[in-house]
């Protein structure tokens, strides 16, 4: 098991717990990879902890913690969830095909602790939920909170692209199945992943979505083609007419999605224009505008 990690101390021994929770066979390891910058006077980290202070990307961090074990598998988790204790055991019941390469567990939109609407929508929503065929070729894809590649596969195609700050769990698998690799769900191989708990988390969050967008796009250019700004936007001004309407016709839960979808949606759309790499200069950044708006006038064009 691979976790990248960047939080607090106290973070830190939480997430150490609750993976101590997971059923292991002999041979199965654990690798935390602390992924903050170095801090003076640091002491040396716990037993199953490695740091990878060079680059805050959590990609960077999980090609680290690959790169230690060298067991057939490696199970990559987001150091949020709640893994449930059969985790292992369930990935690998039935057996994977010989020519499979990719796992994907499930993940569980859970509530935040405290609660509260923000975090509400985002389990309404199912925000983590990737399902379908709608990647190139009609390859799959999903979710490093809770995936499993076959190592072999892993280091055939080079592991993640690792300067990113999103998208590169989409990108693995892509690159995965076109190698020549399968791909099979374990739903029952669960976690659960609480949802964003405030909107300027949530905003955050889809920005980010939004950028992972744009990155994945390019380079493969019929999977998440941008939306339109204009529509979307209008989509939110008109929000103090649709939320009355849907909380009379669905009550408090309709008129939540109602007001919060096209604000994330925008959130989406204009995290297009914010660079995918790790640590952009105000150049890459002004650059990366000027492409993504030429990329947009372009697919208009030819829709």
């Amino acid at each position: 098991m691979v976790v990248p990690f960047l939080g607090g101390d106290e973070e830190l021994r939480a997430l150490l717990g609750r993976l101590g929770a997971i059923r292991c066979a002999p041979g199965d390891t654990l690798t935390v990879v602390d992924n903050r910058p170095a801090r003076p006077g640091e002491g040396p980290p716990p037993g199953d902890v490695i740091r990878a202070p060079e680059r805050q990307s959590s990609y960077f961090a999980r090609n680290r913690g690959a790169a230690r074990g060298s067991a057939p598998w490696l199970v990559f988790l987001d150091a949020d969830v709640e893994p449930a204790p059969d985790l292992l055991e369930s990935y690998f019941d039935p057996a994977p095909g010989e020519r499979t390469g990719l796992l994907a567990g499930g993940v569980e939109a859970v509530l935040a602790p405290g609660g509260g609407p923000i975090t509400r929508y985002g389990v309404l929503q199912g925000h983590l939920d990737v399902e379908g065929r709608d990647g190139p070729d009609g390859r799959e894809h999903a979710i490093t909170a809770n995936l499993a590649v076959r190592r072999e596969a892993f280091a055939a195609v080079g592991g993640f692209e690792d300067g990113i700050r999103s998208g590169g769990d989409a990108d693995l698998c892509f690159r995965v199945q076109a190698a020549g690799w399968g791909f099979e769900r374990r739903p029952a191989a669960r976690v659960g992943h609480a949802t964003r708990a405030t909107l300027p988390a949530l905003l955050r969050a889809f920005a980010r979505y939004g950028s992972g967008a744009q990155w994945l796009w390019e380079r493969y250019p019929d999977f998440q083609p941008p939306g339109s700004l204009p529509r979307v936007m209008a989509a939110v001004l008109a929000t103090s007419v649709r939320v009355p309407r849907a909380a009379a016709r669905d009550g408090r839960d309709g008129a939540l999605v109602t007001a919060l979808e096209p604000v994330s949606g925008l959130a989406f759309e204009l995290g297009r224009f914010l660079p995918n790499e790790v640590d952009a200069g105000w150049r890459e950044r002004l650059r990366h505008v000027r492409n993504v708006r030429r990329a947009r006038r372009a697919h208009r064009r030819a829709r």
